[in-house]
């Protein structure tokens, strides 16, 4: 009876953090629209490319999606990988990023540190690839460090915010993030989501962890 019960209230979390996701995204794309406009015309006239940028990265249960988010490196920015030196190489294998990324435009610094630049995922949650709060969402490489916890991991959507980002977000180690992802997965409710929304906040305001 109980792990009925357990199964209903989990279906019925879903249902209602569907709905407000929809909901609260749609607003949140024709409330800020014009500050989207501003962005993009500022990312063009800083550097030359496209105002988004488009990764592949891994959802629900393994299913692959298009992450939005606005361009913060040059146009070449994956090929640069090859030039790195030896450490920016050992920390980009640890952690998939890097303290002080030599491939990140002006405006990007800005956008990074003020957490503007995830504004677009707005529109991956509208379609139903993300949620406003999960675990981040991966790429196939980050997976790896999750082994036999991976298809956990998965259960759920991945987040526009989450444990592990308000929890440190780039000063964690790689481990400990996938630790904090998993403490998430394991203790999802809606007054877990509700904390981590106002922590995400205060959390933007201090510019914690942003880089």
């Amino acid at each position: 009876m109980n792990k009925d019960k357990e199964r209903c209230s989990i279906v019925v979390y879903k249902i209602v953090k569907g709905i407000v996701d929809l909901l609260c995204s749609l607003i949140g794309i024709v409330i800020l629209f014009p500050l989207f406009l501003i962005i993009s015309i500022l990312i063009k006239a800083s550097s030359k490319g496209p105002v988004f940028f488009v990764q592949e990265r891994i959802g629900i249960n393994g299913r692959k999606f298009k992450l939005y988010k606005f361009r913060t490196m040059v146009n070449n920015a994956e090929d640069l990988i090859a030039s790195f030196t030896p450490e920016q190489k050992k920390e980009w294998k640890e952690n998939f990023k890097l303290v002080d990324d030599p491939r990140i435009t002006k405006i990007g610094k800005f956008l990074r540190k003020t957490s503007l630049d995830e504004l677009p995922q707005l529109i991956n949650i509208f379609k139903g690839d993300m949620s406003f709060v999960g675990p981040r969402p991966i790429i196939d490489e980050e997976l790896l460090w999750y082994g036999d916890q991976k298809e956990k991991l998965l259960t759920l959507k991945p987040g526009l915010t989450g444990w592990w980002a308000v929890n440190g977000r780039s000063n964690v180690p790689y481990p400990e993030r996938c630790d904090l992802e998993l403490y998430y997965v394991d203790h999802f409710s809606l007054y877990l989501d509700i904390v981590i929304i106002f922590r995400t906040i205060g959390a933007i305001i201090k510019k914690d962890g942003a880089r």
